[in-house]
C-alpha cells in the first residue's frame, strides 16, 4: 500500500499558519491534524490562537482539546494518536494538513522518536526541588557542564525540559544529545511536503505586537483568571507557557500589566527566533510568503496528485 502523504505548514508564531492552513484545506478538501503542543489543552483559547468554533464547523481538526491543563502529554502521545489518525484519513483518501510550530512534534512524525527511559518520579523530584531552591540557572549550569549540546537547545528557563535532559543522563549515564540521534532517513512511514511560512523580520514583529493586543481584546486576562480559579496552578508546565504565566503575574500582583505585556511580546519575539532556528537546520523545506497562497496551493496540487 502506498504511503500517507502529508503536508506539513509551519513556520514562527504570528507568521499565519493557521489561517492560511485553514483556507488550503477548504481548498484541496483535507482536514488539519494540531501540531501546536498547547492547544492540546482544553480551557486554553485565546492564548493558543485556537481556530474558532465556526473554522471548526467548516473544516475538521483534529487533536484540539484532548486533555485538561494538569494533564501531561509528550511527543510519543502525540505520535500515537497522530498515527490513527493518518491512517484513517489516508485509507479514506481525505489529505492531511500537519499546522503547527511545534518542531519536535513534526520532527517525530518525520523521523520517528527516540526510545529514550521513561522517567523516575524520584529522580524528577529531586530537581524539581533543585530547582525551586536554587532557580532554573542552577539546572541550566548543570546542564551544560555534563552536556553542552543539549544545553545550547533548551532555554535556560524552561524548567521541565532541562529537568528531563538532567534525569535521562542520571538515569542512563548518557547524555540526552545522544539518545536523540534522530533517524537519517526522513520520510520512511510518510511522503511530506514542508510549507514553511517566512515574514520580514520587522514585519513578523508587528504582527506578533498586534496578536499579543487581539488576545487582550478577546479576554485573555480573563480566561487566565478563570484557569487559576478551577485550580490550575502557576506550577504547571502548561501555565508556564507563553502568555499564561506573564498574566498569572498579574493577576498574583506581582507584576504590573503593562510590564507583563511588554515582557510577553518581547518572549514571543526570542519565541519566533528560536523556531526559525530549527527550520533552517531542516532539509527540503520550501519557503513561502504567507501573501502567496496561489503559489502554496499549487505546490500541495502537485504533492497529492
Amino acid at each position: 500500500m502506498d504511503r500517507p502523504k502529508l503536508v506539513f505548514i509551519t513556520g514562527p508564531t504570528a507568521v499565519g499558519k493557521s489561517g492560511l492552513g485553514h483556507r488550503l484545506a477548504r481548498e484541496v478538501g483535507g482536514e488539519i491534524l494540531n501540531a501546536d503542543s498547547m492547544q492540546v489543552y482544553r480551557f486554553m483559547d485565546i492564548g493558543t490562537a485556537k481556530p474558532t468554533l465556526s473554522e471548526r464547523q467548516e473544516v475538521p481538526y483534529h487533536l484540539l482539546d484532548i486533555i485538561d491543563p494538569d494533564q501531561s502529554f509528550d511527543a510519543s502521545e502525540f505520535k500515537n494518536r497522530a498515527r490513527l489518525i493518518i491512517q484513517d484519513l489516508h485509507l479514506r483518501r481525505i489529505p492531511v494538513l500537519v499546522i503547527g510550530g511545534t518542531g519536535l512534534y513534526l520532527r517525530v512524525l518525520q523521523r520517528g522518536i527516540f526510545s529514550c527511559p521513561k522517567p523516575k518520579s524520584e529522580i524528577r523530584e529531586r530537581w524539581q526541588k533543585a530547582a525551586i531552591a536554587y532557580g532554573p540557572d542552577f539546572l541550566w549550569t548543570a546542564l551544560k557542564e555534563a552536556d553542552p549540546l543539549a544545553s545550547s537547545r533548551i532555554h535556560p528557563n524552561d524548567t521541565f525540559r532541562l529537568i528531563r535532559a538532567l534525569e535521562v543522563l542520571e538515569m542512563t549515564g548518557k547524555p540526552i544529545s545522544e539518545w536523540q540521534q534522530w533517524e537519517q532517513k526522513t520520510g520512511q512511514e510518510y511522503e511530506i511536503l514542508w510549507i514553511a511560512l517566512s515574514l520580514d523580520r520587522e514585519v513578523l514583529y508587528r504582527r506578533i505586537n498586534t496578536r499579543t493586543e487581539d488576545m487582550m481584546t478577546k479576554g485573555f486576562l480573563k480566561e487566565v483568571h478563570e484557569l487559576l480559579e478551577k485550580g490550575y496552578g502557576p506550577e504547571l508546565k502548561s501555565m508556564k507557557s507563553l502568555g499564561y504565566r506573564h498574566l498569572t503575574e498579574v493577576l498574583k500582583g506581582n507584576l504590573d500589566l503593562k510590564e507583563a505585556l511588554d515582557r510577553l511580546r518581547r518572549d514571543t519575539r526570542r519565541y519566533a527566533k528560536r523556531q526559525l532556528t530549527w527550520l533552517a537546520k531542516e532539509k527540503n523545506l520550501n519557503w513561502f510568503s504567507p501573501q502567496e497562497f496561489d503559489r502554496i496551493r499549487t505546490k500541495i496540487f502537485e504533492f497529492l496528485t
